[in-house]
């Protein structure tokens, strides 16, 4: 369960939590104290990783369907679209993106090979096959359905955090599997700190 402090230690692979199936959070739970509090506890501690886009309940040991997409992701994932393709898209979330009981409903047939990580298994990087679009319906932290499209990033978050709601990492499936250097993770959180 969650801790009584501000923000949890993120669970790191070869925990058991990371590998089972989460449970649906039932619907009339939503606005619960408890629940609000696994959300608040998500928030801060994706807030306290710079590199962070996105963070699954199991990540900090609650094996509930909730996972949160940072405003960071979105913001970064609109510096990469052409002026053409942001008019196009649904707007940008001004703060997280809370997904409860989350439902990838479509996806394209066009999928790439994308570089990806993970904050429960830092500092592995490798090339993942995701769905180039993917559009996701949930419930947000108010209990209140909807559904967002998203392409690019967007698109490989919600597959990720959604494979993590179904107990699989992206080492699972990724190829090209790199380990950062002691130099290279020191220079990482030597960026992290000059952004905080």
């Amino acid at each position: 369960m969650t801790k009584s402090m501000k923000h949890s230690e993120i669970i790191q692979e070869g925990d058991p939590v990371l590998h089972g199936k989460a449970k649906a959070v039932p619907l009339p739970k939503i606005s619960s104290g408890k629940i609000q509090g696994i959300i608040s506890d998500m928030k801060n501690t994706l807030l306290d990783e710079a590199d962070g886009v996105a963070i699954a309940a199991p990540q900090i040991g609650v094996p509930l369907r909730i996972f949160i997409v940072s405003h960071r992701a979105f913001a970064i994932a609109n510096e990469e679209k052409s002026k053409k393709e942001r008019r196009l898209t649904p707007p940008v979330p001004e703060k997280e993106l809370i997904c409860i009981n989350p439902e990838i409903t479509k996806l394209s047939k066009k999928k790439s090979k994308v570089p990806e990580g993970c904050l429960s298994v830092r500092w592995k990087y490798g090339q993942t096959v995701r769905h180039e679009k993917a559009t996701l319906s949930a419930y947000d932290e108010h209990g209140k359905r909807f559904t967002y499209g998203g392409s690019g990033l967007i698109a490989q978050i919600f597959q990720h955090e959604n494979d993590h709601l179904n107990g699989i990492l992206f080492v699972d499936h990724a190829t090209d599997i790199e380990i950062l250097t002691p130099e290279q993770i020191a220079e990482l959180e030597k960026k992290n700190a000059e952004i905080r």
